[in-house]
């Protein structure tokens, strides 16, 4: 269910992005707005993107093989470093050269009705894109503020969405103040100057996301609280003695890896032991459903040596 969700988000945000790209392109070509055609490269990168996420959600639901035991869960993050630096280099550079062409040899003030019309139908198909991620954004999401939930998420088909619909929204408002204030106060510089904060919002945005899933694709662990919540379900184990800090990676959105290296007690017998065993992994299983590998390992069976 959490997959098909992530591409209904995708689908929504790929659709919008098409037909607000086509109409951003034809404002500019009837207008000559710098803006105009930075927004318009902006919806078309983005188009582009969403195709490369679902991709990489495709290719992540594929089953574990002999050269791949753990799944293919990280293609999806890789695919979303894809989709970063495309944002980088294509939305984010572009529409910073297009700014600063525009302000070297500043295109004439036009009639800005198409512009004003376009920017508006943007405004609609992205809110309602940006609505459907930022609903599936807040399913997990739980008590957590904005940015802290952001930063928490490991569902790359949900961040990085509903991160481009918000700044496509901001870029939207960006593009508008140029248009708005460049005639108000005839000043075409104003239409440069609004493609190049879009292309330093892009630009923003892209090493966010490059930094987040850095750290997904390289192998990171699950968050401190988890860690100790980890720690006490197995403390609480009458037949835990003791254990090591837990090792754990992410292997996909909703998939992680977790190794325990626990010493038991040691007067247990080898059921017992399995027991234990069994017990502990079920309640991690029962409060963190995301471990769907669990190993567990007990370090010693034997009495710990005393000094003489």
């Amino acid at each position: 269910m959490a997959g098909s969700s992530s591409k209904i988000v995708v689908y929504g945000a790929i659709g919008a992005n098409i037909a607000i790209a086509v109409a951003k392109f034809t404002a500019a070509f009837f207008t000559g707005s710098a803006a105009m055609l930075s927004e318009g490269i902006h919806s078309l990168v983005d188009s582009g993107n969403g195709l490369l996420i679902l991709l990489g959600l495709s290719r992540a639901a594929r089953p574990a093989d002999a050269e791949h035991p753990f799944g293919h869960g990280k293609e999806l993050y890789f695919w979303t470093m894809i989709v970063a630096v495309l944002i980088f280099a294509v939305g984010g550079g572009v529409s910073f050269y297009e700014g600063w062409i525009h302000l070297k040899n500043p295109a004439p003030l036009t009639d800005p009705t198409w512009n004003y019309w376009v920017l508006g139908l943007a405004v609609l198909f992205e809110g309602i894109a940006c609505s459907l991620a930022f609903r599936e954004f807040n399913k997990t999401r739980g008590d957590a503020g904005f940015w802290s939930a952001l930063r928490a998420s490991r569902d790359p088909a949900v961040y990085a969405i509903l991160l481009e619909d918000l700044a496509a929204l901001v870029g939207l408002l960006f593009a508008l103040a140029g248009v708005y204030f460049g005639h108000l106060l005839n000043n075409p510089y104003l239409d440069g100057s609004a493609s190049i904060a879009i292309g330093v919002l892009l630009i923003g945005m892209a090493v966010f996301m490059l930094k987040e899933t850095r750290g997904l694709l390289v192998g990171e662990g699950v968050d401190a609280a988890t860690l100790a919540s980890l720690q006490a379900l197995a403390q609480a184990d009458p037949a835990v003695r003791s254990l090591r800090p837990p090792l754990s990676m992410y292997l996909g959105p909703t998939e992680a890896f977790l190794a325990l290296d626990v010493r038991f007690q040691q007067d247990l017998s080898a059921q017992q032991v399995e027991d234990a065993v069994g017990r502990l992994e079920k309640a991690i299983r029962a409060k963190h459903p995301e471990f769907k590998r669990i190993f567990v390992e007990a370090e010693s069976f034997a009495p710990e040596q005393r000094n003489i």
